[in-house]
């Protein structure tokens, strides 16, 4: 399954009824009928519940592993949901009734929560193999990691990173983001099964924390004026050369993670993987006393003409 791999929702009454066939399509499609029915009855809810209390786009789309599937609905409100107090119904009622809420999710799921993110939400759960009747399913909080304060020194290096390809820089930004959201709920939800999510949660976070603000200011800012190329500078620490090395090594990781596991989300591409080893290795590069050397593009890359262009 790809990782673009969604359904866009109406706002209209039909909205459940569409996602509860897609995501019955979806758990065919990873050989887990058993899935099917609670699967089915917790979109329907998370739907109802995103058309009633959110805002549009809506959308859902199942994450994950294939041993441990993830559904998840995504709307454009950032207010979290109101985890629900146990409720007790029959059985008869709880399979003939929808819109009962959040309530019915954890009855039909062995984990669930939220991801509040700046532009909207992600609600999610993973469905049991029955209904259970005490909604006893534990409420995930999922938030992003806060990284901590770049780290200071007085051996800082400018490093320089030129002619990055930014269309191409962003799809791997939101490639990271979603893989690094993935190892974070795998490593909160099933850390016994997927011991590998949270070394590699823990190993990202300081990663991250090397980079300062003016190096995602200055992508962003090329990035939303429509750039193609930019150039970038930015001051770093010159004991990090280390971290980036070892993080080269981590992503390759990474990458056989996904696919060892059947991850619902993709490793790198070969663009982005291209793309990630050189700016990896300008750091180390550069932070070892050598001068910049500009991205040289890559064959399955349709760049189009370069533009020169220089943001910060």
């Amino acid at each position: 399954m790809p990782l673009s791999s969604e359904l866009t929702l109406a706002s209209s009454p039909r909205a459940a009824a569409d996602a509860r066939r897609w995501v019955g399509q979806v758990c065919h499609r990873l050989e887990r009928p058993d899935l099917v029915e609670c699967a089915e009855l917790g979109v329907s809810e998370l739907v109802a519940n995103a058309l009633l209390h959110a805002t549009a786009p809506y959308k859902v789309r199942v994450r994950g592993t294939a041993t441990h599937p993830r559904i998840e609905v995504v709307d454009g409100s950032p207010v979290p949901p109101v985890p629900p107090a146990p409720v007790e119904v029959d059985d008869l009622d709880l399979l003939l009734t929808f819109g009962r809420g959040l309530s019915m999710v954890a009855q039909c799921a062995v984990a669930w929560g939220a991801t509040i993110e700046s532009d909207g939400k992600i609600v999610w759960f993973e469905p049991a193999p029955e209904v259970s009747e005490d909604a006893a399913a534990e409420w995930v909080i999922d938030q992003h990691d806060q990284v901590p304060p770049e780290p200071t020194s007085e051996a800082t290096v400018e490093v320089r990173l030129v002619g990055v390809d930014v269309p191409l820089h962003a799809s791997l930004r939101r490639q990271y983001h979603e893989l690094r959201r993935e190892l974070r709920l795998l490593s909160l939800s099933h850390q016994s099964d997927y011991p590998l999510a949270g070394d590699l949660t823990a190993m990202f976070t300081n990663f991250e924390r090397q980079f300062p603000d003016s190096y995602r200011d200055q992508l962003r800012a090329a990035e939303s004026q429509g750039l193609h190329q930019v150039d970038v500078s930015f001051p770093m620490m010159r004991e990090a050369g280390p971290i980036f090395v070892t993080m080269t090594e981590m992503f390759d990781v990474a990458d056989a993670f996904c696919k060892a596991e059947r991850l619902l989300s993709m490793a790198r591409t070969s663009a982005q993987r291209s793309l990630h080893n050189w700016l990896l290795g300008e750091l180390v590069h550069q932070l070892d006393g050598a001068g910049a050397q500009p991205w040289p593009g890559h064959p399955d890359t349709d760049t189009g003409p370069p533009i020169a262009s220089q943001v910060g």
